[in-house]
């Protein structure tokens, strides 16, 4: 299992236990509003805000809360208009991170982001230091108990997807942007729930890490993800499945 998708399984089972629920609605309400203010408010006609609107539903956030983020995106509500940031970095042992952020306020979320780094032995880079190493695409997880590997392969290749992986606890299957939908609702139509499902960015090539700097890395990570600016973090660490379940503890 990558150290993107595990990391991602972990922070799933930590939200079930210590639901900063809060924060985590936030980050969904400007992404919806986002995504209705640069493709319009109906849902069936954009993919970015049909996604937002997917990943509202599995937090289990009110269906208003919805409506209205929708509503504020599309100008028929009062709302705060964000922007769209993309910064590139280094972080301890030369770990590529790539963190997309929504602001209303540039200077302070880029001050705080520097700060951070610069605080865990990373450093803030031009665009287009690491952006090269990351490709976007499709991920699902799929718990390994719900389905069997042959059944779910060709399942979602039968779909459109790119690939599977297999590992103890979990299948990754990656598709393209275009074949995401329809190997998702794929898998859903069978009665299975993902563990994540979500348009990501994968490095093309990671570093292997552990011990004191695996622990480094990911207090970095945590911290970032945890700014209230911050969206998305991405990185191209490579941490042991054992190893990184410790670390979550």
């Amino acid at each position: 299992m990558s150290g993107h998708s595990k990391w991602a399984t972990i922070k799933r089972k930590k939200g079930a236990a210590d639901a900063k629920r809060g924060q985590i609605f936030t980050k969904i309400i400007r992404e919806i509003t986002t995504s209705a203010r640069l493709g319009g408010g109906v849902i069936e006609a954009n993919p970015r805000l049909r996604l937002a609107v997917q990943n509202a539903k599995d937090n289990n956030m009110p269906a208003k809360n919805i409506e209205n983020a929708i509503l504020k995106g599309s100008g028929q509500l009062e709302g705060v208009t964000y922007e769209e940031i993309t910064y590139e970095g280094y972080g301890p042992g030369g770990i590529a991170i790539i963190i997309e952020a929504m602001t209303d306020n540039k200077n302070r979320t880029v001050s705080d982001i520097r700060h951070i780094l610069t605080k865990h032995n990373g450093n803030l880079g031009e665009t287009g230091t690491v952006g090269w190493m990351f490709k976007t695409v499709g991920l699902i997880v799929v718990e390994a108990g719900k389905i069997g590997e042959d059944e779910l392969m060709e399942l979602v290749i039968e779909a459109g997807a790119d690939d599977m992986e297999t590992g103890d606890e979990a299948y990754e299957i990656k598709t393209s942007l275009d074949k995401f939908e329809a190997v998702r609702a794929a898998i859903e139509k069978k009665g299975i729930t993902p563990v994540s499902a979500e348009i990501t960015k994968l490095s093309q090539n990671s570093i292997k890490v552990e011990g004191d700097a695996a622990a480094k890395i990911m207090k970095l990570v945590e911290l970032l993800e945890d700014h209230d600016d911050v969206q998305h973090v991405y990185a191209n660490y490579d941490i042991d499945d054992k190893e990184m379940d410790s670390l979550a503890k």
